[in-house]
């Protein structure tokens, strides 16, 4: 056979070989099972946990030897003292590191999880997941040294879900309320970790745990932990020392629980809680004889996975924001006489505006600051100052890009953390963005835990640590 024969046979075999193939792909059985990959439920184990079984909430605690600081300083709840993710503390803090480490005073390991930590009476107290007891924990640690105060938890087996705690507990002078991944709210003593009172949310409201598990931080107002089930109760006030429910909020729209937490609101001197829920946004009265009641809401706002909280304006607009195509949404409360109503002033597509996936933006300076989440197009993970009449003042560049690290700020500076672990300093500006400095605090990934910022020092985790970092400008 000469090479011209040879080249035709091969040709030949190789196209006869297609054509079976096709033929048997055609007339082959389809797949039996098809998955779709929905916002949520990548990755999702095949049950959330072993819940079903009755757990002991709080049932376990063990004290260590670590001392509270003196330190009065507080970021006590989730966005710190007053629910924005800024430090108003009087402390001058640094703007650069001059090329040098930073000064780390302790780390501790944690479980996998993107958690976050609160500070109070001299103390971090931080929501964890201890992956050997199978066994959700609410951990003390000495804001001074981290050395571990006291811990108390309960077996819960858990299967990881892009981590499991994500928390962060709420904590006033006498209490601490914790959330779990599965829906489990515990409230315990401050100083002593003596178990108070516990509700599993699922058991008792019928609550649906949203996709990667509870991500909602319990608030704590007038010693009462206010909480939403969205379940049968689509929110509920719990008194911090007995555990009685003092009013609920039943669930007439049958909305369900979002990763979102409970913003507090105030409009003509009408206190209410503002909560972003999977189907709707509502304003429910604080105080007074209608405690409890839905004020206004509206399902103008409704998508199907939501982490960012709301942010409060001071001229009774809100800013909605989430992740997975959402974009954005202002919307504006009205009060006439005794009635409440909502307007929505504009929506925006990711591209066209401010979107952030997980993290909730900080308003300052009457503008907007956020990361831009991945469907954002060319500015995609950019962090940006965003007008809030609707226009991008200025973004980051295509070079700085943020993933979906937290941020807050204080001494006038912004303080980012990257996915990686980078810290960057820029400063707080509405006309562009201005770099001061950065540096790696955090070796792991997913550095994706919201920060803390007390008394110079600054508290950050990734999935699997928690550093703490002087950032004051003074030496102590």
């Amino acid at each position: 056979m000469n090479e011209r024969q040879l080249y035709f046979s091969t040709v030949f075999l190789i196209t006869l070989l297609a054509s079976l193939l096709i033929l048997w792909w055609l007339h082959s059985d389809p797949p039996q099972e098809f998955y779709s990959f929905t916002p949520g439920l990548d990755n999702k184990p095949e049950t959330l946990g072993l819940h079903q079984e009755s757990v002991r909430i709080g049932a376990f605690f063990q004290e260590f030897d670590g001392i509270p600081s003196a330190v009065t300083a507080q970021w006590p709840r989730f966005r710190g003292p007053e629910y924005d993710n800024i430090n108003r503390e009087n402390i001058p803090l640094i703007d650069s590191w001059a090329g040098q480490e930073p000064e780390i005073l302790w780390k501790i390991d944690l479980g996998e999880g993107h958690a976050g930590p609160a500070v109070a009476n001299g103390s971090v107290y931080i929501m964890d997941y201890d992956e050997d007891r199978k066994a959700d924990t609410l951990r003390r640690f000495s804001l001074d040294t981290g050395k571990e105060i006291w811990r108390r938890w309960y077996s819960l087996p858990v299967k990881r879900n892009h981590g499991i705690s994500r928390s962060i507990p709420a904590v006033s002078d006498s209490f601490v309320v914790s959330m779990g991944p599965l829906g489990h709210v515990m409230c315990v003593d401050a100083h002593t970790g003596d178990f108070l009172w516990g509700i599993d949310l699922e058991k008792e409201y019928a609550t649906i745990v949203p996709a990667w598990y509870t991500a909602q931080c319990p608030v704590i107002d007038n010693n009462i932990a206010v909480i939403a089930p969205a379940g049968t109760s689509l929110m509920i006030g719990v008194a911090c020392e007995t555990g009685e429910v003092l009013w609920e909020t039943k669930n007439t729209f049958g909305w369900k629980m979002s990763h979102s937490s409970i913003m507090p609101m105030s409009i003509d001197g009408v206190p209410m809680y503002v909560y972003s829920a999977l189907g709707g946004l509502c304003g429910i009265a604080a105080r007074g004889e209608k405690q409890g009641e839905i004020l206004w809401s509206t399902t103008a706002w409704n998508n199907a996975v939501i982490a960012p909280s709301p942010v409060i304006f001071p001229d009774n607009r809100i800013f909605l924001t989430a992740g997975y195509g959402a974009g954005s949404m202002m919307l504006k409360v009205i009060k006439k006489g005794d009635i409440f109503s909502t307007e929505v002033l504009y929506a925006t597509q990711p591209r066209q505006g401010l979107s952030c996936e997980q993290q909730t933006p900080v308003l300052y300076d009457g503008h907007l600051f956020g990361v831009l989440p991945k469907d954002a197009g060319p500015f995609r993970n950019q962090f940006i100052c965003y007008d809030p009449d609707g226009r991008i003042v200025w973004t980051s560049g295509k070079d700085k890009r943020f993933g979906l690290g937290p941020y807050l700020l204080g001494d006038g500076k912004f303080f980012i953390l990257r996915d990686d672990g980078i810290l960057f300093m820029v400063k707080a500006s509405i006309s562009e963005y201005d770099e001061f400095d950065s540096v790696q605090i955090l070796s792991g990934r997913d550095a994706w835990g919201p920060l803390a910022l007390v008394n110079g020092m600054l508290l950050a985790r990734d999935s699997r640590q928690l550093v703490c970092i002087n950032i004051a400008a003074e030496s102590r």
